[in-house]
Formats: C-alpha cells, sequence, structure tokens
C-alpha cells in the first residue's frame, strides 16, 4: 500500500464509541494511518464520560466535535467500522466493513465507559496490525 489507508468510525451520535475509536487510531497509528469519524444522528457534543475516560489515558479529545456522515465519508475511506448504525451507513463496492458490537456508552458514567474505551484500544491495535503494520503501535 503506497498511500496511507484510511478508516471511517460511525455511529448513531459521534459522540462516544467513534469519537474513542478515532482518537485511539490516531494515537497509536501515529500518521500511518487517516482518520475519519460520523454520526448518522449526530449529537450536540461529545459524551462527558468519552472525554473524561479518554482524559484517563492521556488522550484529549475535548476539542472533537460530532460530524455528520456523508457519502463522501465513505467514498473517501478504504475501511468503514460501525458501532451500531444500523442500516444508516451507506455501502459502496470495494470498501471494507467492519461492525464492531459494543456497548453504547450515552448516558453512561465513566465508570461504565472505561470497559468500553479498553475494548476499543484492543480492537485498534488488531486492526493498526492489519492495515499498517509498520506503525508503531
Amino acid at each position: 500500500m503506497s498511500e496511507k489507508p484510511s478508516v471511517l468510525f460511525v455511529c448513531v451520535h459521534n459522540a462516544g464509541r467513534s469519537q474513542m475509536a478515532a482518537a485511539w487510531l490516531t494515537h497509536l497509528a501515529d500518521d500511518h494511518v487517516e482518520v475519519r469519524s460520523a454520526g448518522s444522528a449526530p449529537a450536540d457534543r461529545v459524551n462527558p464520560a468519552a472525554v473524561e475516560a479518554m482524559r484517563e489515558v492521556g488522550i484529549d479529545i475535548t476539542a472533537e466535535s460530532p460530524k455528520v456522515l456523508t457519502p463522501e465519508a465513505v467514498q473517501a475511506s478504504d475501511v468503514c467500522i460501525t458501532m451500531g448504525c444500523g442500516d444508516a451507513c451507506p455501502v459502496f463496492p470495494g470498501k471494507r466493513y467492519l461492525d464492531w458490537k459494543l456497548d453504547d456508552p450515552a448516558g453512561q458514567g465513566v465508570e461504565a465507559v472505561r470497559p468500553i474505551r479498553d475494548e476499543i484500544k484492543t480492537r485498534i491495535e488488531k486492526l493498526i496490525a492489519e492495515i499498517a503494520p509498520d506503525a508503531s503501535v
């Protein structure tokens, strides 16, 4: 792969799971992967419990904001990872789609978000090994 792979994380509100996944991938893959996230029905802001859970591991996502999912974002990505967005994600030929079954952190406290954060990290590490083996994990 000559150009760097790109990954799009999608969940309904783009406020919790997809934001944490994008932050982990950005943090762990350094500059080896292009990272996007979006939601089919974006929230007004990133989930405060997700922000706190990521802060605990030294990753600041306070500047992030939920973004609306567009067909262009899917088209521009090599891998599209959905997290409970159902059929809202447009499908394009030649793209790789993964569906990660993860608990929804919406309305949960940071105690409930920590295991979701840690599960996402584990999945991101495996993803990096597959799509960007040169990245420092």
